[in-house]
């Protein structure tokens, strides 16, 4: 069993397909691991596939097809003469699904991903079965105060010699482009949105998570669980479809290492039963 069990995980280090998308005249790098119903990870701001999910993978595509990407000028996916945007990034996700020839997914996103699974759900709602949100907001105030005001002083300075930086650089990138990507990335925050009644309105099943020590306000979090019938006593009027979760001792960062907490409940959700009711005495 055990060696069956290594065998398993061998497989789903590697990539069982992966390749470029052409969509929306971007050439979107993309990897498919394991079988089962399909699951697609968006990653955050500055990330790529290998930083942002390498702990999550192997876990996810035990018994699941994982699909992740790159979004415009990250890793893999050159970029092109098109302002960054929520809204792009999320039809170029809609776009490598029908690449995939994938009629729906669970779509999952951590922090800027967040954003755009967000925003997948709105645009193309018949794409998505189940979203989750992991550290991701719908509105620009879902930040703390201190923290949506420093995004305006991010300079590619500030990644000098750090993974970011040397990742960057490593997948083909031109170096002397850097602080022109730094740039462009923080560009998406540096204007207001706010999709609030847009994301209230989401058909799917959300689930939200959040560390206790995250750069999101907790109250951003609790506004759409109770719109999605969060707030109630569930042993009186049911259990909602959606479901929240606050990580204890978790930063914004730090929530991509929380494999041991966020693995059970994504998996739980994904596979839970929407019309179960809740235990009796």
């Amino acid at each position: 069993m055990t060696a069956q069990k290594d065998t398993i995980a061998s497989q789903n280090s590697q990539p069982g397909q992966s390749g470029y998308a052409d969509v929306n005249g971007l050439k979107m790098y993309y990897e498919v691991y394991g079988q089962g119903k399909p699951i697609v990870l968006i990653h955050g701001s500055f990330m790529n596939i290998p930083m942002n999910w390498s702990h999550i993978i192997p876990e996810l595509s035990k018994d699941r097809k994982v699909i992740v990407a790159e979004m415009q000028g990250h890793g893999r996916t050159k970029d092109i003469s098109r302002e960054l945007s929520y809204e792009g990034m999320a039809d170029d996700v809609s776009g490598l699904l029908m690449h995939l020839k994938i009629d729906s997914a669970d779509i999952l996103g951590y922090s800027m991903g967040g954003g755009v699974a967000f925003q997948v759900a709105v645009r193309h709602p018949e794409q998505v079965r189940r979203l989750v949100i992991l550290s991701g907001t719908y509105a620009h105030d879902g930040w703390w105060p201190d923290v949506e005001a420093s995004f305006g002083a991010i300079t590619a300075d500030m990644f000098k010699g750090s993974p970011i930086e040397k990742q960057y650089d490593s997948l083909g990138n031109d170096p002397a482009r850097f602080p022109e990507f730094v740039k462009k990335v923080m560009s998406i925050d540096l204007e207001p949105y706010d999709w609030t009644e847009d994301v209230k309105n989401i058909q799917a099943p959300v689930f939200i998570a959040l560390g206790d020590a995250d750069g999101i306000r907790y109250e951003h979090a609790l506004e759409l669980f109770r719109a999605k019938g969060g707030g109630k006593m569930g042993d009186i009027h049911g259990l909602p479809k959606s479901r929240l979760a606050i990580l204890p001792g978790t930063t914004h960062i730090g929530m991509m290492q929380r494999t041991d907490l966020l693995i059970p409940m994504v998996t739980d959700f994904l596979d839970s039963d929407l019309n179960a009711k809740p235990p009796t005495f």
